[in-house]
């Protein structure tokens, strides 16, 4: 039996990648141009939002509980009870730190990106400009449904990198003149495409509300900002974790 490439590959890249499996489905923009076809969905909603937190130690962003599911989330606890302080005692440190925690939208589309179509479908992050512009041509008569297999319109998406520090990355979007189609023999099976787009929210973690009530904890116990909420190594129950942290920070920046 000959030797299977796309296993041998896949075991290279969980090699380079210190054991752990790239995930070469979500894409990130490269600096420049490029051409991306927002494809279409099952549900007719292509432009999904899921609600993260941020600055929580270490954590790349986690799926906010109460914005997402409805459930109990220590993190909006925390930071809403932060805010309250800072706005009673005016204290801006405290407001600073509470925006940092508040949850925040992020923007997720299934894309192709044209002159890579053999790595099949992507999951584009994006922010809220971008997904108001991208509405606004979904509206707009002259474009319509961008993502129709065969009417749609290809985007332009020019990305630029930040040049100075605490500056953001700008993205510009701009819709191909004509429409094309999504795809033909040559690039892919349109249907075996579309039929591959992912439940985009199987992509992020699901924690539940003690798992964030667990790295709420760890990170309040830490030195992990540069204000230190806590330098010290306390251990908070889930009744009392908001009230001692806070207390904690706030004497700290009297």
């Amino acid at each position: 039996m000959a030797i299977n490439l796309d296993l041998m590959r896949k075991k290279l890249n969980t090699s380079k990648n210190n054991g752990k499996e790239q995930d070469n489905t979500k894409w990130r923009p490269s600096e420049g141009d490029q051409t991306v076809r927002i494809l279409p969905t099952s549900d007719g909603d292509p432009f999904k939002e899921f609600h993260f937190h941020y600055n929580v130690g270490k954590n790349p962003g986690i799926l906010c509980p109460k914005r997402n599911h409805g459930e109990d989330c220590p993190i909006c606890d925390f930071a809403s009870k932060l805010w309250r302080e800072g706005v009673e005692n005016s204290d801006d440190t405290a407001k600073r730190e509470a925006k940092k925690l508040f949850a925040r939208k992020r923007y997720y589309s299934p894309i192709i990106v044209r002159g890579e179509e053999s790595k099949g479908v992507r999951v584009w992050a994006y922010g809220k400009t971008a997904y108001e512009t991208l509405l606004s041509y979904v509206l707009d008569p002259d474009y319509g449904d961008i993502t129709h297999a065969e009417t749609g319109t290809d985007i332009v998406l020019n990305y630029t990198i930040p040049g100075t520090p605490g500056s953001f990355p700008k993205t510009a979007l701009k819709p191909r003149r004509r429409p094309s189609v999504l795809c033909d023999d040559e690039v892919a099976d349109c249907d075996e495409l579309i039929n591959s787009i992912p439940e985009i929210e199987t992509l992020f973690q699901r924690h539940s509300t003690q798992d964030v009530q667990a790295l709420l904890d760890e990170y309040l116990s830490s030195d992990v900002t540069s204000e230190g909420l806590s330098s010290e190594s306390n251990h908070y129950n889930s009744q009392k974790t908001v009230d001692s942290a806070l207390k904690n920070f706030l004497n700290q920046e009297s």
